[in-house]
């Protein structure tokens, strides 16, 4: 910073410590936001776990055991469920996830149901068809809309505008981690285990067992979304706390330089001063 004068390298300190102290605060809110999306993602699986039984149980235990959910046809349209964020300074949490969504859908016959603001300008600015814009804010979207947007997927599914169904979302490995995933919600996976059948199966379904299972689905799927939708925000607040902690140091140690250089300039100038005294009072 040769040339910059001590006023200036002074008022670049206190700019620093301004942002400093921004950093610092986001990073608080976000490690304070991560432990409830922490605990709100453990609460909820035990009520999809049982679901999930409930489904091997009906089809382990039907005879000619059939459902539209699990129809495989030819893929000439399919629609994803990209989970995204409301904002930015969360490092690469938007762009890993859009690019991984991206190179799943260019080039194909395919349309987006956006949840979170950056995630709707991301396939609005590419041209891409866009589902419905009504859950474009994630930090508005609760389970209740997360069971609404399985209803209206499985519905399409149905009724033939889709012929699969995926959810792209990050997925919350540690609090330094956080890797973009993609889920098929549609057609449903199922794999038939003849040895868990149960001969004296005493559970009786009204009317009967498949259209109870295909009314499961729907609630199924919502429980995906929302475990989707739980484990991005997770990933969101991780990745942020992170970001923010790391922009924390980075301005620390500009600070640091910053001072080194202001008392360089400082002594500097102390010196001269002496010095144009001594050679003053040699004269």
């Amino acid at each position: 910073m040769a040339g910059v004068s001590m006023k200036d390298i002074k008022l670049r300190i206190k700019s620093m410590e301004s942002t400093k102290q921004i950093t610092k605060a986001m990073e608080m809110v976000a490690a304070s936001k991560l432990r409830r999306a922490q605990e709100r993602v453990a609460n909820s699986r035990p009520y999809f776990e049982i679901l999930f039984d409930t489904l091997n149980t009906i089809a382990n235990n039907t005879e000619d055991f059939s459902s539209p959910f699990l129809e495989k046809r030819e893929r000439r349209r399919t629609c994803y469920v990209v989970i995204g964020g409301d904002r930015g300074l969360a490092g690469g949490y938007n762009h890993n996830v859009f690019k991984l969504a991206w190179s799943r859908m260019e080039g194909k016959n395919c349309c987006v149901l956006p949840i979170g603001k950056k995630c709707l300008e991301f396939f609005r600015a590419r041209g891409v068809e866009i589902l419905t814009e009504t859950y474009a804010e994630a930090a508005e979207v609760h389970v209740g809309d997360c069971f609404s947007i399985a209803r209206m997927l499985s519905k399409g599914f149905l009724a033939g505008e889709f012929d699969a169904v995926s959810v792209i979302y990050t997925n919350f490995v540690s609090m330094l981690s956080q890797s973009p995933a993609e889920l098929e919600l549609l057609p449903l996976e199922y794999h038939p285990r003849p040895g868990d059948r149960s001969s004296d199966c005493l559970t009786l379904y009204e009317p009967d067992s498949i259209a109870v299972f295909d009314a499961i689905i729907p609630e199924y799927l919502g429980g995906l979304i929302y475990g989707a939708l739980c484990e991005s925000v997770t990933s969101e607040h991780g990745a942020r706390r992170t970001a923010m902690d790391a922009a924390t140091k980075n301005a620390e140690e500009m600070i640091a330089d910053l001072s080194l250089k202001y008392n360089r300039a400082r002594q500097g100038a102390i010196t001269q001063e002496i010095t144009e005294i001594v050679a003053g009072a040699e004269t």
